[in-house]
């Protein structure tokens, strides 16, 4: 693939109709390029650091599941990957098979890992003796009904039916109407977004060693400076039983004061801090920060402290008495 050519691709998990692909479309700058479908998040990575694509959609953290361990253990292995923007996607199943199955035919089941533990409630109230055999994405556990017959029916994405020749058995099976998937798209590029005030930030940190109340102090980097964290999950190391790091989202910028200082403590503190980028929030909202944490009392402090070393004469209380 030329360079121009990989500077207009960007890789998804595939095939074409799944919820990541639905997460592609948001993606203004993706619009009219070519995209490629992968079959894992290693592969849709591995196609950013090689240069195929100039960034990839990868699910990251679901409502109902919490954190995608595939996505997350990637991004802390694999080297020089930035966050460039986050995306929400609705999620919902239906149940399809091949023209002329009946439900009370259907005995085994085609479902992704996550779809299926999102839809077993159902499965197990409507089909009780089904059997699971596992697929790589959702739209493959469908296709997967072309294929062989070892299934008689397929959990799969709403409109799969646009793509494929399948019969709609079952709508609306997922067993949280509220579930929601955030994704993110990933790049090498290690230019900073402008902050919004609507921004979160991604990192990955190890804990020195595992003394007592070493977790509390990794908390308290942020907490003392006022720095809130929508998202904390552990994932093994691997190099030994007990060895975890953290993944972690912190509401704002890098550029915001408090996140900035917060990172510089952590780093002092961590042996290992993976900064995954800062980028806007896909739900839009305002972060508010009480007036002692905003941008003005880190540098109204810094201003303090040097006034201090250089000599010059702290000013005069004013008439309230502050």
């Amino acid at each position: 693939m030329s360079e121009t050519r990989a500077e207009e691709t960007y890789s998804y998990l595939g095939p074409a109709g799944t919820f990541t692909e639905a997460a592609l479309a948001q993606v203004p700058a993706a619009a009219g390029k070519t995209w490629r479908a992968v079959n894992n998040v290693g592969q849709a990575l591995d196609d950013v650091v090689s240069g195929r694509s100039v960034a990839a959609m990868i699910a990251i953290e679901n409502t109902v599941d919490g954190g995608v361990s595939a996505s997350q253990d990637a991004l802390a292995n694999i080297p020089n990957l930035r966050i460039i923007g986050e995306y929400l996607v609705p999620v919902n199943f239906v149940l399809v098979a091949r023209p002329g199955t009946a439900l009370a035919d259907v005995r085994v089941i085609n479902a992704h890992p996550v779809a299926y533990a999102q839809t077993h409630s159902w499965l197990d109230t409507m089909l009780p003796n089904h059997g699971h055999i596992p697929a790589t994405s959702n739209v493959a556990a469908a296709i997967s009904l072309f294929d062989n017959e070892l299934a008689d029916a397929a959990v799969a994405p709403p409109g799969i039916t646009k793509y494929y020749n399948l019969d709609v058995l079952a709508e609306n099976i997922g067993d949280n109407p509220n579930a929601e998937t955030r994704f993110v798209l990933v790049s090498r590029t290690t230019e900073l977004p402008p902050p919004t005030g609507s921004d979160k930030t991604s990192i990955i940190a190890e804990l020195p060693d595992d003394t007592a109340g070493r977790l509390l102090e990794m908390l308290e980097q942020f907490a003392t400076r006022g720095v809130n964290m929508s998202l904390l999950a552990s994932r093994p190391i691997g190099d030994a039983l007990g060895r975890y790091r953290f993944v972690i989202d912190l509401d704002g910028h890098v550029l915001d004061e408090r996140v900035a200082d917060a990172l510089l403590g952590l780093k002092r503190f961590s042996p290992r801090v993976i900064f995954l980028g800062s980028y806007p929030r896909a739900d839009k909202l305002t972060i508010t920060v009480t007036p002692r944490y905003d941008n003005n009392a880190f540098t109204d402090a810094r201003d303090w402290l040097r006034g201090l070393i250089s000599g010059e004469p702290e000013p005069a209380a004013n008439d309230n008495g502050s």
